[in-house]
């Protein structure tokens, strides 16, 4: 959308969540971990221009919902989130090569699902879209239809908040407008 060009480098790391870290933290922790993995598995010498890595999770309850590992848990995932609102952390940390630094911010999108019957939430999972997706649903796709109120960014809540992403490469140096 911003017509950035860019390259997806998928990195390896543990998305293993620390109980010891607050709810906010962790998905900086997560994002930065990404960046530096990124940047660890390029070759030597060769210039970094930028690195963005993102990190989405999701607050409810007192418990972090990340990604389900299968079928039951992304029903059980939705069963929680159903008639309730929880909130949606996504996290982007941008390297600068120039620099050598890192920013960071952090992005909070409250998310509404109206109550749900076990059959819509049945039929859902069997859609597949929760496959690799925090939460167990995609907003943008047909989960839509169960999602009554969306409080803060849409695009966070994607994945990519578009709003931060335009201010953290303006922070450091980067033309969009140009």
């Amino acid at each position: 959308m911003l017509k950035i060009p860019y390259r997806v480098i998928m990195p390896n790391i543990d998305e293993t969540i620390s109980t010891m870290l607050s709810h906010d933290e962790i998905p900086e922790l997560l994002a930065r971990e990404k960046v530096l993995a990124v940047i660890r598995s390029l070759p030597v010498g060769q210039e970094i221009p930028w690195v963005l890595g993102a990190d989405t999770i999701i607050s409810y309850n007192g418990k972090l919902y990340g990604k389900p590992q299968d079928q039951d848990e992304a029903f059980a995932f939705l069963k929680d989130f159903q008639g309730n609102t929880h909130t949606i952390l996504t996290a982007l940390v941008l390297y600068n090569g120039k620099t050598r630094s890192t920013t960071s911010k952090l992005c909070k999108t409250k998310v509404t699902f109206s109550p749900m019957t076990d059959e819509e939430i049945q039929w859902y999972v069997d859609t597949g879209e929760w496959h690799g997706a925090a939460g167990g649903y995609r907003i943008q796709s047909l989960a839509s239809m169960f999602i009554s109120h969306i409080d803060g960014s849409y695009s966070g809540a994607i994945g990519l908040p578009i709003s931060e992403l335009y201010d953290i490469l303006t922070e450091q140096g980067y033309k969009i407008l140009e």
